[in-house]
C-alpha cells in the first residue's frame, strides 16, 4: 500500500452540513433555528449548564465529604523504588525527579517502606513512614528528613 492509495473508512467522512443556502437545500430559510426566540438570535444561546433557571444538576447534587486545602500533600515514593541507585548515593529531590520517580513535588517527598531495599543509602526527604525508615538503616543507609 502506498501512500496515495489511502482512502478514509467507507461512511467515516461526513460533507459539512452547509445551512442558509436556499430553501431546495432543506436548510433554508430559517437554516434549522426554527421560528425567532433566543436560540435563533445571533449570539443567541445559553451557556454551559444553563437549565433554563431551573436548579442546575450541580446544585441539586447534594454536597459530600470535606476537603482541608490546609493539608500537606506528598508526592509518595517506595522503598522498593530507590534499589535503583548506586551504593552510596544520597537520594534527594532533584535526583528522584531525574530518575522520573517524582514529577511534582508538591510539599515534599515522603518515603513509604513498601518492597525491600539492599542499597546503602542517605535518603533525604521531607517524610517517612516508620516502616521506610527501618529499612533504609537495617540497609545501612540514613534517614534524614529535610
Amino acid at each position: 500500500m502506498k501512500l496515495h492509495e489511502l482512502s478514509p473508512a467507507e461512511g467515516s467522512k461526513k460533507a459539512a452540513k452547509r445551512v442558509g443556502r436556499g430553501h431546495g437545500s432543506g436548510w433554508g430559510k430559517t437554516a434549522g433555528k426554527g421560528h425567532k426566540g433566543q436560540n435563533a438570535r445571533s449570539g443567541g444561546g445559553v451557556r454551559p449548564g444553563f437549565e433554563g433557571g431551573q436548579t442546575t444538576l450541580a446544585r441539586r447534587i447534594p454536597k459530600r465529604g470535606f476537603n482541608n486545602i490546609f493539608a500537606t500533600e506528598y508526592a509518595v515514593v517506595n522503598v522498593s523504588d530507590l534499589d535503583r541507585f548506586v551504593d552510596g548515593t544520597v537520594v534527594d529531590t532533584e535526583l528522584l525527579k531525574a530518575a522520573g520517580l517524582v514529577k511534582k513535588e508538591y510539599d515534599g517527598v515522603k518515603i513509604l517502606g513498601n518492597g525491600e531495599l539492599n542499597r546503602n543509602l542517605t535518603v533525604k526527604a521531607a517524610a517517612f513512614s516508620a516502616s521506610a525508615k527501618e529499612k533504609i538503616e537495617k540497609a545501612g543507609g540514613k534517614a534524614e528528613v529535610m
